[in-house]
Formats: C-alpha cells, structure tokens, sequence
C-alpha cells in the first residue's frame, strides 16, 4: 500500500485578501504561512517520507522548503500536474467580484461542467492531479510514503476521487492552507485517513510493525480498533 500526504501550501497574501491566484508567479507565503508551513514540517518530522512531489508555482515550492528545513534524506522533485488551475480570466480577481458572475453558480453546484473562460476545466484538473497519484505510486511502489504539496482546489479533486464521488460534490470538502490529508492507496481501493488536518497528531502515519493479519485492501467490518 502507498500513502500519499496531501498539502496545501500555506497561506498567501492572495488568499488573506481574497484574490484568485491561479497559477500567477511570484505569489509567495505571508508570515503567517510561514508559521504554517513551518509547524507542519516539525509534526512530520517523525513520518519517513520518500519523496515530496511539489507544484511548480512559488507559493508550494516554498511551503516545500519549509517542509524540509531539516531534512536532507527526502528525494524531491517537481510536477507540473499538481499545479493550480487555470482559472484563465479569473486569474487575479477577487473572489468577491467572481461571486457575482453568473458562471460562479456553475463552479459551485454543477464544478464537472465548469469551464474557465481562458482556462482549463475542473475535470482537467481531476484528471490531470489523478493521473499523476497513479504514476507516481506506481514509480514509488507500494511500501512508500511520499508527500505531494499542491493547491486547494486540486486536492480536493484528488480526494473527490478518492472517496469515490463524483467531481460535483467536491466543493463539499475543505482544504484549508498548510492543511494535511492522508489517502492510502491499495490494490482494491483507496482508503482517506484524513482531510484537513490542521493539528492532530501523526504517530499513525509511521509504518507498524505488522502484527497478525496484514493491514491491506479489505476495509475493517464495524469500523475496526483504528491505528
């Protein structure tokens, strides 16, 4: 089984004032992004991560750093399939002014048949963010624990698919910045472990010593003892 940790970047100038980033450079971490950023790092000082896997735009690169402050001993590397959508015309407007387009009620009753004028579509997001779990659990193979930081939107993408539900509910998860979900893929079935953790701990997320029957595809009948 693969465990993938999924991370927002922490939070930005952009996201305090309200502002659709989309994939504009030069959007880095506000102070207090930092902070978060910073803080996640030293919860998962004691998870034996392989591999990070970032976005390439500044804001989850620099997350990234402050992930690995103090850790040489984690292969890194860039994909440009967890990148931000491109909100196309959007890109750079205030959400509050977004909110009175008449596409808005679209993005957030109906996301499969949104479409960004100048953009991608939230179903190219899914797809091409999907995609990408898929290889690089297959590159990482199945005993790895990797780490993945991209954007709100795309990870929500990622866990709507996950849970098995279709892309017009996944505007009913939140993903807040510096935020960690955890989904542990095996051969049947993904299992989501957590989504928008902010704080709890993390001695779960370390490999157990196997004990008894394997921990593997079948879900636990009547919710199970947990970690």
């Amino acid at each position: 089984m693969t465990t993938v940790l999924l991370i927002r970047h922490g939070r930005t100038g952009a996201n305090a004032s309200g502002v659709l980033a989309g994939q504009s450079p030069g959007v880095f971490l506000d102070e207090r992004g930092r902070e978060q950023a910073t803080a996640l790092g030293q919860r998962l000082a004691s998870v034996p991560l392989t591999t990070l896997v970032s976005s390439p735009l500044d804001r989850t690169m620099e997350t990234a750093d402050l992930l690995l402050a103090d850790r040489q001993d984690v292969d890194r590397w860039t994909d440009d399939r967890f990148v931000e959508c491109d909100y196309g015309d959007w890109t750079g407007r205030s959400l509050a002014e977004l909110a009175k387009e008449a596409h808005w009620k679209v993005v957030q009753s109906h996301p499969s048949a949104a479409s960004f004028p100048g953009g991608e579509s939230l179903r190219e997001v899914q797809h091409r963010a999907v995609e990408a779990i898929r290889d690089w659990n297959a590159d990482l193979g199945q005993d790895a624990t990797y780490a993945v930081v991209s954007h709100g939107d795309v990870i929500k993408a990622i866990l709507a698919d996950a849970l098995g539900i279709h892309l017009d509910q996944f505007q009913r998860i939140q993903v807040d910045p510096a935020s960690l979900s955890v989904v542990r893929y095996t051969e049947l079935r993904p299992f989501v472990e957590r989504m928008n953790d902010n704080g709890g701990q993390v001695d779960a997320l370390r490999p157990q010593r196997k004990r008894g029957r394997r921990r593997g595809s079948d879900a636990a009948i009547g919710g199970g003892s947990g970690a």
